[in-house]
């Protein structure tokens, strides 16, 4: 599985924030999410859907171990699950798809990328995508640079990104990924526990009884 969630991670950093590039901010969150061995933290996701103008909102906490274990539990809508075990991600969304469960390889990072950013645009940034500054903004009441990125390629995951990166530890604190077919996902990032200690049992998952299992794996 690919590398996963943006972490708020202080970083010993000698260079003021508004002295260097969109490309080297990116640099800077990337090395604070690597240098995680694991993580806590909880989420707050927005999707707007232009073409029936609605919004949905949700939240969550989200739990990810080196080097492939995720797990993004929902508190609403509750009962919704995301849990990669290090071999297989399931993918259990009874809220929008009820009495069925979905059984992935487990770098199927896109799925993942629902609310971490890992999987989207923290491998490798500066060679994937196109990276410009999009200016200053406030979140959570901490200053952060705003970084835009654009596929070199195209994907199945977005057409275009927006990442707020905290100006004094390169924490992404915020990002925002618009598919093809203008669908909006905003992500706030909260709440982080760095190196947090997260028992086993946390990146297990059973499919309820009367579910059934769709395997993508074959």
């Amino acid at each position: 599985m690919k590398k996963l969630l943006a972490a708020i991670v202080v970083l010993a950093a000698p260079v003021a924030a508004h002295a260097q590039s969109p490309a080297a901010m990116m640099d800077r969150a990337v090395k604070g999410y690597s240098d995680m061995s694991s993580m806590r933290a909880n989420f707050r996701q927005t999707i707007t859907n232009p073409l029936t103008g609605t919004t949905a909102t949700s939240h969550g906490i989200l739990l990810r171990k080196n080097p492939n274990l995720l797990s993004i539990t929902f508190s609403d809508p509750k009962g919704d699950r995301v849990v990669s075990d290090g071999k297989s991600l399931w993918v259990y969304l009874p809220s929008s798809a009820p009495g069925q469960v979905m059984k992935m390889p487990a770098d199927a990072g896109s799925s993942m990328g629902m609310v971490d950013p890992g999987g989207l645009f923290l491998a490798s940034p500066s060679t994937r995508y196109n990276i410009t500054g999009g200016g200053n903004a406030t979140v959570g009441g901490r200053n952060t640079v705003v970084v835009n990125l654009v596929p070199k390629q195209p994907n199945n995951a977005f057409s275009q990104a927006k990442v707020w990166v905290d100006a004094a530890n390169y924490a992404i604190r915020q990002f925002e990924v618009v598919d093809v077919n203008g669908l909006t996902r905003r992500v706030t990032i909260s709440n982080v526990q760095a190196n947090a200690t997260i028992p086993a049992s946390s990146f297990s998952f059973t499919a309820p009884r009367g579910v059934r299992v769709i395997d993508g794996l074959n």
